[in-house]
């Protein structure tokens, strides 16, 4: 359909609208030397379920936002045990300097990618229970 554009499409434009200098960094953390893509392989706990990689600094960044804002196993928050996951991509959002917010991209999947990742580790750990709720474990 003539006149319609489509997301790629879109990102394209934009890509070529951009001053030379930004888009040599693009995708890429302020101050990351050019052509750094260090990757980090996320595990998932999920049987079948394929690891992805994602950019080290994205990993990084809300990892560690993560591992401040869940509380360590056995404290209260609020008079219940642990971090309801539902809250955690805002508050990952809020932790975030806005440099990394401008270029992280959407802060739920990192977030749910990342918190499986942990799981994985050992780092956090699910309270028995619905809503889902987090705590980080001493590990």
């Amino acid at each position: 359909m003539a006149g319609k554009s489509t997301a790629a499409g879109t990102r394209a434009a934009t890509r070529a609208a951009m001053p030379a200098a930004s888009r040599a960094g693009a995708g890429q953390r302020r101050g990351a030397p050019a052509g750094a893509a260090d990757r980090v392989v996320c595990q998932t706990p999920t049987p079948g379920k394929q690891p992805v990689r994602i950019e080290a600094w994205k990993y990084e960044a809300v990892r560690d936002a993560l591992l401040r804002l869940i509380p360590l196993e056995g404290a209260r928050r609020r008079g219940a045990q642990g971090l309801a996951f539902s809250e955690l991509p805002a508050l990952v959002w809020q932790a975030l300097s806005p440099e990394d917010r401008a270029q992280l991209g959407s802060a739920s999947w990192y977030t749910t990618t990342v918190k499986l990742d942990l799981e994985v580790k050992g780092r956090l750990r699910r309270l028995p229970g619905t809503p889902q709720r987090l705590v980080r474990t001493a590990a």
